[in-house]
C-alpha cells in the first residue's frame, strides 16, 4: 500500500493541468507558485521556454509577505511587468493549489491591473 503526501497530490493535479494548458508568445502563461510563507507568480512562454515577467513576495522593492494582500501586491506587480514587455492576455496556471486565498486574490489582482484572463 503507497502513501501520497499532499505536495505529491498537488504536483499530480499540476501535471493534469498542464496537459491543457500551454502559454505561447501571443498568450503565455501566468503560473502561481504558493508555499508555506510565501507566493510568486511567472508569465511563461511554454514554446521557447523563457521567463517573460515574474514577481515574489520575497522581493524587497514589493515589501509583501505572503498573505492575501500580499499576493495583491505580486499580482498588480507581475502583470505591470507583463504589459510593460507586450503581454496583454494569459492564461492562468494554478499550479494544482486550490483557487481561492492567496492564489485567488493573486489572480483578481492581475486582471484589476489589466491582465486578460
Amino acid at each position: 500500500m503507497s502513501t501520497t503526501t499532499k505536495g505529491e497530490l498537488r504536483v499530480a493535479r499540476h501535471q493534469r493541468i498542464r496537459k491543457r494548458v500551454e502559454g505561447t508568445a501571443e498568450r503565455p502563461r501566468l503560473a502561481v507558485f504558493r508555499s508555506l510563507k510565501h507566493i510568486t507568480a511567472q508569465v511563461i512562454d511554454d514554446t521557447t521556454g523563457h521567463t517573460l515577467a515574474a514577481a515574489s513576495s520575497q522581493e524587497k522593492t514589493l515589501k509583501a509577505t505572503g498573505n492575501a494582500s500580499g499576493a495583491k501586491a505580486v499580482g498588480e506587480a507581475v502583470a505591470k511587468r507583463a504589459i510593460e514587455k507586450g503581454v496583454k492576455s494569459v492564461v492562468f496556471d494554478r499550479g494544482g493549489f486550490r483557487y481561492t486565498g492567496r492564489v485567488a486574490s493573486l489572480a483578481d489582482a492581475a486582471r484589476e491591473a489589466g491582465l486578460e484572463f
